[in-house]
């Protein structure tokens, strides 16, 4: 199959299963979307559901070679204050020049969460995690070789419509050129907007650093849609603050839930 029919397939895989996944979830359930933002919540998704994240990217611009991707997220909680989950991506493929585009599936981590529950509106989080190589060469998010991380998560409403998550995570790398330091920062902060029951509007900005390279930083915007309690859409863009970051990203998406166990 030629990569614009996979493509098409992808894409339209993605789009049914999020559209019937209401079939499939009972009504007074409610999904908890990590995606589209970098941050993540201090919320875990609901006791003893599994509940799944796809979507599809494209990024171009800055030093990287564009790239297309369909990232995909698996979650459960165990109790209110411990989860787990498993992400990488369904597909991925750096477009280089002609004849030397590299497809494949790309890395997987599994992370394990830990939510600390301060009060009704606010709570700290802590996930802790390992990026597996599990890409073909060239086309590794992470660095190529097993990456551990610690994630540090504050979240807290603002009145009745706004909410806000704020990450900062340190991730030791497996491989790293030579000159450059094994130890990585994450930070990100996101703010988002309740505008009605279906509709909300989020806003982030987040970076990369690590000593000998480049700094990455970019700002997201997107909007979401909840047709049902159990499936929430994504769609919305990022436009990168340094030449190390993709100028241009766009994305779409959905969180539903699946079954209990």
């Amino acid at each position: 199959m030629r990569n614009s029919q996979w493509r098409s397939a992808l894409a339209i895989a993605t789009v049914g299963t999020c559209a019937s996944a209401h079939l499939f979830a009972a009504d007074d359930v409610a999904v908890t979307p990590y995606r589209p933002t970098v941050s993540t919540p201090a919320a875990l998704s609901a006791t003893d559901w599994i509940e799944v994240e796809l979507g599809l990217l494209s990024s171009n611009g800055g030093m990287l070679r564009p790239r297309n991707s369909a990232p995909y997220a698996i979650k459960m909680a165990f109790s209110d204050n411990w989860g787990v989950r498993i992400g990488g991506e369904i597909w991925a493929r750096n477009i280089g020049e002609r004849g030397r585009d590299i497809n494949g599936a790309g890395d997987t981590a599994v992370v394990f969460k830990r939510k600390f529950a301060l009060n009704e509106r606010s709570a700290f989080g802590l996930e802790f995690g390992v990026m597996t190589p599990t890409a073909p060469v060239g086309l590794h998010t992470g660095s190529g070789a097993a990456d551990y991380g610690v994630n540090a998560i504050y979240s807290t409403d603002f009145g009745a419509v706004f909410h806000t998550d704020i990450n900062y995570s340190i991730a030791r790398l497996g491989f790293t050129a030579a000159g450059q330091s094994p130890d990585q920062s994450l930070w990100a902060a996101a703010l988002s907007y309740t505008l009605s029951e279906r509709w909300g509007l989020a806003g982030e900005l987040s970076g990369t650093r690590q000593g000998g390279a480049d700094s990455t930083a970019q700002f997201l915007s997107a909007a979401t849609y909840s047709p049902y309690k159990r499936v929430t859409w994504d769609f919305g863009m990022a436009r990168g603050m340094t030449a190390a970051t993709p100028a241009w990203s766009v994305f779409v998406g959905c969180t539903f839930l699946v079954s209990r166990l």
